[in-house]
């Protein structure tokens, strides 16, 4: 039962966005879709436990959704004729899969046509009709099949409220038959910005886990560069794609040295950096560099650059934190946001001091999200500790563990409190 469940989970992980944006090319229908996938992973927990894990989980769950779908269409109404013969016309030129067997037989080691499917779901969520949230929340459900939770705790708003615009959100794409595609060359600029948000959200899910006992999702930090990489050669002349692009290859290129043999987390200025990816970093900072020279500069290739200084710093003691300040100055300026302030207020401290830091968060206008918000006051307990204020820094580690709902967060809080 353990195994069936660990594949399952694995799966999901690696799988679900693939499937569902497969479905949803077959069908056009998202709550379809969503529904036949979560009917094939229910599926799967009761046969693998008799039939055995299939060799190809992925190709197992998209034919049982597929073959579910199929059902659904033919019991509908007759309102879904056309709907349905669409669906029978693009199936039949697929092959058929002997579901009684351990594995199914669709060919899906291919990345071209998912990977089509994956980017056409993309640019669907992020079409200017739906609002700018509404776009980034639909996509992070439906492709990365994270939890309607889990978007609110991205978004900083309650988890009723982020249901209500996710149904909106469909109802929308429905009522307006907005296309399922990729759009052509000249909307695309005005796409971009949704989409980038989208893969840069994708790749701080899978960086830095919203719930759960593990830190880091790596298959989402790879999903989301291969769709900025896939950005790039869609729009090779905005230099924000390359700029989004190295940020997330800088940020990848530490995630070996993020956690430890037994999972825990490992600070920046602790982390091993002979376990950073120079290959990566290399090829991240040529393309930031290339982005750079088109005198565009933008957010995106702000952080690169940040993330570039961390990265070019063999020993946590070498890192420029004056410039890292002035950099997240800039970056203020595209994004008048307190969660930028308060990583400046970080840096700050580092260049300035301890209480050069807090002084600067003091002087932030917190709203209510924020002042709920775990590394607020998890930066704070690390500046009281700094300062040698025990009581003030356990307040502040105390207030940092109940707000974390990462396990792997509130391990490493617990101990520097407990330290």
């Amino acid at each position: 039962m353990s195994a069936v469940r660990s594949a399952l989970d694995s799966a999901y992980r690696a799988e679900w966005g693939r499937i569902v944006a497969t479905i949803i090319g077959l069908t056009g229908d998202w709550d379809l879709a969503e529904e036949c996938v979560a009917d094939a992973f229910a599926q799967a927990l009761e046969r693998w436990q008799r039939d055995g894990i299939p060799d190809r989980p992925g190709a197992w769950l998209t034919t049982t959704a597929r073959n579910r779908a199929i059902d659904r269409l033919r019991r509908a109404n007759v309102e879904q004729t056309k709907l349905r013969e669409r669906l029978m016309n693009k199936t039949a030129e697929l092959p058929h899969a002997d579901l009684d067997g351990a594995d199914g037989a669709l060919d899906l080691d291919s990345d071209s046509d998912l990977g089509d499917d994956r980017l056409r779901l993309i640019f669907t969520c992020c079409h200017p009709a739906l609002a700018l949230d509404a776009r980034v929340a639909l996509t992070l459900r439906t492709l990365v099949g994270l939890t309607t939770a889990e978007i609110a705790r991205a978004f900083l708003v309650p988890e009723a409220t982020m249901a209500k615009r996710l149904v909106r959100a469909k109802a929308k794409i429905r009522h307006a038959a907005i296309p399922y595609r990729v759009p052509p060359a000249h909307l695309l600029p005005e796409r971009f910005h949704s989409v980038a948000a989208v893969v840069y959200l994708l790749f701080n899910e899978g960086y830095d886990r919203t719930h759960g006992s593990d830190l880091i999702r790596t298959s989402l930090c790879d999903e989301a560069i291969r769709l900025g990489e896939l950005l790039v050669m869609l729009m090779p002349d905005e230099p924000e794609a390359g700029g989004l692009l190295a940020l997330l290859m800088l940020q990848h290129a530490r995630i070996a040295a993020r956690v430890d043999e037994d999972g825990e987390l490992v600070a920046l200025d602790q982390q091993d950096r002979s376990l950073w990816n120079g290959a990566l970093i290399r090829r991240a900072i040529g393309i930031l560099e290339r982005s750079l020279r088109r005198r565009e500069p933008g957010p995106y290739q702000v952080q690169a650059a940040i993330a570039a200084c961390h990265a070019r710093s063999t020993r946590a003691s070498e890192t420029d934190w004056s410039q890292i300040v002035s950099l997240y100055g800039t970056l203020h300026e595209y994004w008048p946001t307190p969660i930028v302030e308060l990583n400046q207020a970080v840096a700050i401290a580092m260049a300035d001091g301890p209480q050069a830091g807090l002084a600067h968060i003091g002087a932030l206008d917190l709203d209510t999200a924020l002042r709920d918000f775990h590394l607020l006051h998890a930066t704070n307990a690390d500046l009281y500790r700094r300062l040698g204020r025990a009581h003030d820094a356990r307040l502040a580690y105390d207030r940092a563990i109940q707000l974390s709902t990462n396990d792997t967060e509130r391990r490493y809080l617990t101990r520097r409190r407990d330290e």
